[in-house]
């Protein structure tokens, strides 16, 4: 019965989008169209491989804002908020078809994870829908829609196998934004600079080839980079993570990354390789640092021959006088000037204060917090003192079982190093943003649902198949 309901759903859905779309505006009508026909695959898998529905979604999150951007060039009208950036969303909510189906297989150690997440948000959701309406619910479903992610990877059982074909998958995406964003660069399209033009962003230069901070197919620079560090990063430590270009998949996100001129991500990477590299055993550290020095005698070679390498050197080299950097001393002075405001307020302003979310409420415009270059600030302005403090402690319930895990050395290590260097890459980024929410969000839940993942695997072969033949499984791989 279950799943004829799923079924019926799956097909009516996008009919119903179909029809309604029908009945609205040419520019709706476009983007309902467009919305029906990247839902539509999402339900099929979430139905029948549910394996292949994260590589799925990790695609439609890498994509979606440029299809949003074609759709408004196309039409010759910029829109500030459009039903297309619904569809990374909606495409990611069917995670919740196969969590639905199999949740009475979800052990407790990730019940109370899920339990002191529900509470902080249930509690910002009830003081965004009194503060801030509409631009809460889609707020809030940035952050439940990433959250998806770790009962899914507790009810789906991910063989060695499929998390290494994801994580495949994952480069191969990676690349492809590189390759566009390579493309942006030295090109600039039309439907991009028509979207620069309009968007009105002046921190991500002029819509000229090389005088344009590349955002690829995401919506800004730093979306962008994000994508690419988290996908660059098991690229550089694994062969089999590396996607079909090999090492020269490698180099084209590096190169794409670098003309983000995105320095917080740069330092993001540093710290998620440097925890897996720590936290593996002589052997693989050997291994990963002789990787790294590929790497980076690579860029060294290669960079200043870049086209507009002098922008690109001289950004990076504002890493070496970080005192006399403007982004430096602005995020400093926000600190200062925000601590004691969040002090006077420790209820919070609740979900859809902070961030995108802030449009809805705004006339499509950025609201008073729409840009928070701090983490910390942003979860205690959203969440107030006793929502953050729910939200810090899942976050300390999920590193506690993740060092757990590390500390047992069975085959399915690496995966789980991987999480606990995407756990730390996330909260170091704290310094910049707030990345739990909305692509970041869902780049980090999904390393981390991974490694958590992985031991159930293994409490349920050890009820089964012998560990060793768990471990040839693996190293055929």
């Amino acid at each position: 019965m279950m799943m004829m309901l799923l079924c019926a759903a799956a097909l009516g859905l996008p009919l119903m989008i179909g029809f309604a779309s029908a009945h609205l505006s040419a520019s709706n009508s476009l983007q309902g169209v467009i919305l029906a026909g990247v839902l539509f695959p999402a339900l099929v898998l979430a139905l029948l491989k549910p394996k292949q529905l994260v590589a799925y979604t990790l695609l439609i999150w890498a994509v979606a804002p440029e299809l949003r951007r074609i759709a408004d060039w196309s039409e010759g009208v910029y829109h500030s908020v459009s039903l297309l950036s619904l569809a990374p969303l909606l495409t990611g909510a069917t995670l919740a078809i196969p969590v639905l189906k199999e949740i009475h297989k979800i052990k407790k150690s990730y019940t109370r994870i899920i339990m002191l997440f529900a509470v902080a948000l249930a509690y910002g959701t009830l003081i965004g829908l009194a503060k801030n309406g509409v631009g809460s619910v889609y707020d809030l479903a940035n952050y439940i829609v990433p959250l998806l992610l770790l009962p899914f990877f507790a009810v789906i059982r991910f063989k060695p196998k499929d998390i290494d074909r994801l994580l495949y998958s994952f480069a191969n995406i990676a690349v492809l934004v590189a390759i566009y964003g390579i493309i942006q660069y030295l090109t600039v399209p039309p439907w991009d600079a028509f979207w620069m033009r309009n968007a009105d962003m002046i921190s991500i230069g002029t819509p000229y080839p090389l005088e344009v901070r590349v955002f690829s197919t995401l919506n800004s620079p730093g979306p962008a980079a994000t994508f690419l560090v988290f996908a660059l990063v098991p690229m550089i430590l694994e062969k089999r993570w590396q996607g079909t270009l090999r090492w020269l998949g490698v180099l084209l996100v590096v190169i794409c990354l670098l003309t983000t001129l995105v320095r917080s991500a740069w330092l993001v990477m540093l710290v998620m390789l440097l925890v897996y590299i720590a936290s593996s055993p002589s052997k693989g550290k050997w291994k990963s640092l002789l990787q790294l020095v590929f790497v980076a005698a690579a860029l060294f070679l290669i960079v200043p021959k870049l086209p507009g390498a002098e922008g690109i050197v001289a950004r990076m080299e504002t890493l070496t006088s970080v005192q006399e950097d403007h982004s430096y001393n602005e995020r400093l002075s926000l600190w200062q000037n925000m601590l004691p405001m969040v002090a006077s307020n420790p209820v919070g302003e609740g979900i859809g204060s902070v961030g995108r979310g802030t449009k809805l409420g705004n006339g499509g415009e950025l609201g008073e917090y729409g840009n928070m270059d701090n983490g910390i600030i942003a979860l205690l302005l959203t969440f107030g003192v006793l929502g953050a403090a729910f939200f810090f402690s899942a976050l300390g319930v999920v590193i506690k079982q993740i060092i757990a895990r590390v500390t047992r050395k069975n085959v399915f290590q690496p995966y789980v190093r991987l999480s606990l260097a995407a756990w730390m890459g996330a909260v170091i980024s704290l310094v910049s943003d707030n990345g739990f929410p909305g692509l970041k969000g869902y780049l980090v839940w999904m390393l981390i649902g991974l490694g958590l993942g992985a031991k159930e695997i293994i409490d349920s072969r050890k009820k089964g198949t012998p560990h060793a033949a768990v471990e040839r499984e693996v190293t055929s791989h």
